[in-house]
């Protein structure tokens, strides 16, 4: 199974992130611009080369729709991972803006 860390969430004006600060001191991330007050645009998901294939990006992707499911929210996907992830997660429709 994955290793799971510690997702932090990061907002400044419209823009955002969910943040995973990795014990290397490099970062994953999946950005997003605020659409509305409920909307989030999540427009990119990064995960350096030396982690990739450990569930990071899933884990980042699958904060966002906790978040956005607990806080009545809807979520954009632009990034090709979030609408990869939306197709795999059919649970999820019903956070897709």
């Amino acid at each position: 199974m994955s290793e799971q860390f510690t997702v932090k969430h990061e907002e400044n004006g419209n823009r955002g992130r969910y943040v995973i600060y990795l014990p290397d001191g490099s970062e994953a991330e999946m950005t997003y611009s605020r659409q509305d007050p409920t909307t989030i645009i999540a427009d990119h998901t990064g995960v350096p080369p030396q982690y990739r294939g450990h569930g990071i990006a899933e884990q980042l992707v699958k904060t966002a729709m906790e978040h956005a499911r607990s806080t009545g929210g809807k979520i954009v996907p632009v990034c090709s991972y979030v609408v990869a992830q939306f197709r795999r997660h059919p649970e999820w429709a019903d956070l897709r803006a």
